[in-house]
């Protein structure tokens, strides 16, 4: 019997080239899942996601679905992945859905957390999972920088892809940058973010933080968007999608 079914998944991407299907290589997320969720049910699968993770970038918890055929139960389905799937990735849930129900068009919100460290020492058991900063940035300014940015803006300044024809504007409501001992978190919540754009708000914040730019040039980035006057781009292994919403 046929169904639509839902998955919590979580990945450390460090050695992968992001979520989707790449030429040459096998080394995806959705490519992973897929080759064990075609073996377990003996039929092409197309595994949807929320979103499509860059190369390195990790999740808590990403959503994603696909229609089954299959009288397997949904913990069975979660067990047989969890027992196949390689042990950087990991199916958190499992549920029947509603025919309708699509990961990437139902989807409302996401929240994304970026994570720095500073510090004398080196954060040898969380190097996969942290930028490390050679200086300490100074967070006020960095908070008033973020303040910025929440509203409905053009983010196009904060966009790799500078020849996109869909819409550039997006709603953040949500920047929260947290010191913790030796980690800085940014935590970013929204409609929706384009490609690479939280790890370029990142670094634009970060140069904000280290003084090489002013907290004013924020605002000529939104009412003048243009890619290269903004910050470079954080690297990928400090982000990791920790959420996405739905009503």
């Amino acid at each position: 019997m046929k169904k639509n079914t839902k998955f919590i998944i979580s990945y450390d991407g460090s050695r992968y080239y992001g979520w989707e299907h790449q030429p040459n290589t096998d080394l995806t997320i959705q490519g992973k899942i897929e080759t064990v969720l075609e073996r377990m049910v003996n039929h092409p699968i197309e595994l949807i996601s929320a979103g499509r993770t860059d190369a390195g970038v990790h999740a808590k918890a990403m959503v994603a679905n696909a229609i089954l055929d299959t009288d397997m139960s949904e913990e069975k389905i979660r067990d047989y992945l969890n027992h196949y799937l390689p042990d950087d990735i990991g199916i958190e849930d499992v549920k029947f859905c509603a025919e309708r129900f699509h990961s990437r068009y139902k989807a409302v919100g996401k929240t994304y957390c970026y994570t720095c460290y500073y510090g004398s020492t080196k954060p040898v058991f969380d190097r996969k999972y942290v930028y490390v900063l050679d200086k300490m940035p100074d967070l006020n300014a960095m908070k008033e920088a973020a303040s910025i940015l929440i509203g409905e803006h053009d983010f196009a300044s904060f966009c790799t892809n500078g020849k996109t024809k869909k819409s550039t504007v997006r709603i953040v409501d949500l920047i929260d940058i947290k010191q913790k001992g030796n980690y800085i978190t940014f935590t970013y919540h929204g409609t929706g973010f384009l490609q690479h754009m939280v790890r370029i708000l990142t670094g634009t914040l970060l140069e904000v933080g280290w003084r090489q730019r002013s907290v004013d040039s924020i605002k000529e980035l939104l009412d003048n968007p243009d890619r290269k006057r903004s910050g470079a781009t954080a690297p990928a292994q400090g982000l990791c999608l920790t959420k996405v919403d739905y009503n």
